[in-house]
């Protein structure tokens, strides 16, 4: 199964650089214009269009950058003249905290609120908890991200507002700086968690499997834990696979709120000003992520059943 899953990841980080190529060559405007400057002569912005070789063809520009890619150089910013993989790897760590912390939250939260809905279904606390997620899934990160910035750090200040720390070099302020980031993203992940792993509870715990169970004399505490989440598991897997997708492509917001210098603020920066090098790189780099990711809840899978190894 693994080799099968590695031969198909190749086309599709393929297909996913060729769309994005592709699209940022439709972007208004001449990046050779831009970088010239206004008042630069054709002789001028025709030698910086050869020098990055913005004259060749669409397909020969595409074939160089993917042969480079594959073999890890991701040409330079065409602002700052810095090796692309530099500045992703320099950012690199700081968004993976967000995420990282934000996904932790998500699941600290929002698996307690699914179980205690789930054994409860109907009462006042079900209630509680659907109503919960429903609004954690309708509330924008950016908007949460603002109330807890005006909130937390600016009327109480309890957390920064802006900027981030790396976590070699002060753990403590590092995760104090994540925080706020981290909970505006997390809203969303608890209330998926919680309304997922309710829903399969629910269903598992009013099967015929489990009212054996209960006639054989086993106590709920048992049922619940033994039975009810071992079963769960793979629905719960696949929650976490798509959640930590979702934060990724949620960061790009979240950072420019919070000021936060990460992947997210990086390829806006870069969107912006036309830097296309940094914005195929950090798109590169979190297609793979994803794929990544994809690849690894594919071989929990069949950890958990080993049928879907088998399949």
């Amino acid at each position: 199964m693994i080799g099968r899953r590695l031969l198909q990841i190749l086309p599709v980080i393929v297909l996913a650089t060729f769309v994005v190529f592709g699209l940022l060559q439709l972007v208004p405007g001449d990046i050779a214009v831009t970088l010239a400057g206004e008042n630069a002569t054709d002789a001028r912005i025709a030698q910086i269009r050869q020098a990055y070789g913005l004259d060749q063809p669409f397909f020969v520009q595409y074939g160089k950058w993917l042969w480079n890619a594959a073999h890890l150089d991701l040409s330079r910013s065409y602002l700052s003249n810095e090796p692309v993989l530099d500045q992703i790897l320099h950012r690199f760590p700081t968004t993976l905290l967000i995420v990282s912390l934000s996904l932790t939250i998500s699941l600290v939260v929002g698996i307690p609120l699914g179980i205690v809905a789930a054994t409860r279904p109907g009462s006042r606390l079900d209630t509680f908890v659907t109503s919960f997620a429903s609004l954690g899934v309708a509330l924008p990160n950016f908007w949460l991200a603002m109330i807890l910035v005006a909130t937390f750090a600016l009327n109480w200040n309890i957390f920064p507002a802006t900027g981030a720390v790396a976590l070699s070099k002060d753990p403590s302020k590092a995760l104090l700086h994540a925080a706020l980031p981290a909970f505006a993203l997390a809203a969303g992940g608890i209330a998926e968690v919680a309304r997922q792993l309710r829903s399969a509870l629910i269903e598992i715990l009013s099967s015929q499997y489990v009212r054996t169970l209960h006639a054989k004399g086993l106590s709920p505490t048992a049922i619940l834990w033994k039975h009810g989440l071992k079963n769960v598991s793979v629905t719960l897997l696949t929650v976490v696979g798509l959640l930590v997708n979702r934060l990724l492509g949620a960061t790009v917001v979240v950072e420019a709120v919070f000021a936060i210098p990460g992947m997210g603020s990086l390829i806006v920066h870069a969107a912006i000003h036309k830097d296309f090098p940094v914005v195929q790189g950090v798109v590169l780099s979190m297609v793979v992520i994803v794929i990544c990711m994809n690849l690894l809840i594919d071989i929990l899978y069949a950890v958990l059943d080993p049928r879907v190894g088998r399949a």
